[in-house]
């Protein structure tokens, strides 16, 4: 059973791990500086699909099937999946997954997605809920720009705040089994809002949400910190993350030297065009799936913090003048069970 150390911090008794993992991303992904740690590179952006909303299901579809297929076993063997994505009423997720017959738990935490579905599937797997869990997340950058900017024909112009939706995809399976890497404590976000209105600059809209859950969870926990590898974020990008590590310095927080963030990791801004960095639901999942989790499994690093974040925005309701409310959940995932 958990250890609930406060109203929104837990410790895992019997710490599950994660079986498996797999990613996959498109073209401009791989030609990024972590092209090489995806498992797969795929230069279809449209997946062998008519339209885009179809493409990102079955990138979907394809990077749960691998992940299942590496742990393994077979989707019969799955006790549930929690999954979500971008699209209105997350259908790549529901389009991508229903064919798999797999129990079905549906996620909207926007870019925060896979630390959520993350940390449920650890405190289902620690509580004897079920075992052979998977977490996955998508995103894709035109049904994304379809759905919150602008149509791509419009050609609109890109602020320097503004982020590149990912086309990437992340799967894990989270089991009770004996091999690193092991999920050791998990903490759930609340909902934080400082006022920003612009949906070009979600890094600043994010990064509140994240200092305040990587603070409580440091505070919970006793941990300082230099106790982690990495304490890693998603996706803040270049001018969220300049803002996370200004904001926790005024809490006498400094996690300058371990702080990595998964949207500025995924691409080369000045190379490849992307602004202030990647983001999407599926930026910080393959980044998880393709360079964090395989230095974990083999000890290459100890420790890490994953605190992926999302804008909980509607462009409906920037319109009608709201501001963007956020939130981060956290993972603290080890190459060590205790």
């Amino acid at each position: 059973m958990s250890f609930r150390i406060s109203k929104s911090t837990f410790a895992m008794s019997n710490p599950p791990t994660i079986k498996a993992f797999s990613s996959t991303v498109s073209s401009k992904e791989g030609e990024g500086p972590l092209g090489s740690c995806f498992d797969v590179v795929e230069n279809d952006t449209h997946f062998g699909q008519e339209t885009w909303e179809q493409a990102e299901s079955e990138l979907q579809k394809q990077t749960v099937k691998r992940a299942i297929k590496k742990a393994g076993i077979t989707p019969e063997d799955v006790n549930f999946i929690f999954a979500g994505d971008l699209i209105n009423q997350c259908i790549g997720s529901a389009y991508g997954i229903r064919e798999l017959n797999i129990p079905f738990l549906g996620l909207y935490g926007a870019c925060s997605t896979m630390a959520e579905g993350l940390l449920l599937a650890t405190l289902l797997a620690d509580n004897g809920v079920g075992d052979n869990i998977v977490a996955t997340t998508s995103s894709h950058f035109s049904t994304a720009e379809r759905q919150f900017r602008f149509p791509l024909s419009y050609g609109s112009q890109r602020t320097p705040t503004a982020q590149w939706t990912c086309t990437a995809s992340g799967a894990v399976v989270v089991s009770q089994s004996y091999q690193a890497p092991f999920l050791r404590a998990v903490t759930i976000g609340k909902v934080v809002d400082l006022g920003v209105t612009d949906m070009n600059n979600m890094g600043a809209a994010m990064a509140p949400a994240a200092a305040d859950t990587i603070k409580t969870h440091l505070n919970d926990m006793g941990k300082s910190p230099t106790d982690y590898d990495y304490i890693v974020t998603g996706d803040l990008g270049i001018t969220g993350s300049k803002l996370l590590l200004e904001i926790l310095k005024k809490e006498n927080i400094d996690i300058s030297s371990v702080h990595k963030d998964c949207g500025v990791m995924i691409f080369d801004p000045e190379k490849q065009d992307t602004h202030a960095g990647g983001s999407g639901c599926g930026c910080s999942a393959s980044v998880l799936c393709g360079y964090f989790l395989p230095k974990l499994a083999s000890g290459e690093i100890k420790n890490i913090l994953f605190a992926a974040t999302g804008a909980l925005m509607s462009p409906t309701a920037i319109q009608q003048g709201e501001s963007i409310p956020s939130i981060s959940h956290l993972v603290h995932i080890s190459n060590l069970k205790e």
